[in-house]
């Protein structure tokens, strides 16, 4: 009995990357895992692998690209003053090849007040060694 759940436990330690994977190589399964990290609000999970980001968010200078810790810092702010009430995919296309975008609607209200926000969030995607990588997050009310 205990060797049969010490291979379930090896089968799904071995499942568990390959499905991260897969995600990351699909542009529907990283618009997926963008919502998932945007909900949680968990920058870190958002911005992935990326090694540069270009922001377009209250609080951050779009003129050029941040590194990755930069950008995990400025989404994070970003995100820490808001509930999230709702988040939607409502687009995802991949414009040429291996440059896609997301586009996300998303509902929120400032911590401590009632007023029901909207906002538009685009998030640019390039593919690199076979995985999507965030290399762009504009916000547009």
């Amino acid at each position: 009995m205990l060797h049969a759940w010490r291979l379930a436990a090896i089968c799904c330690l071995m499942i568990l990357p390959a499905a991260r994977g897969e995600a990351q190589s699909t542009l529907s399964g990283v618009a997926s895992r963008a919502k998932q990290a945007l909900l949680a609000h968990d920058p870190e999970a958002l911005v992935g692998q990326s090694s540069n980001l270009l922001l377009q968010i209250p609080g951050a200078d779009p003129s050029s690209p941040l590194g990755r810790a930069q950008g995990v810092e400025l989404l994070g702010r970003y995100l820490r003053g808001a509930e999230e009430r709702g988040l939607d995919i409502t687009a995802i296309r991949e414009v040429e090849p291996g440059k896609g975008f997301v586009e996300l609607t998303r509902r929120y209200v400032v911590s401590g007040t009632a007023e029901l926000r909207h906002e538009t969030l685009f998030l640019g995607y390039r593919l690199q060694n076979q995985q999507w990588r965030l290399v762009e997050l504009r916000s547009a009310p």
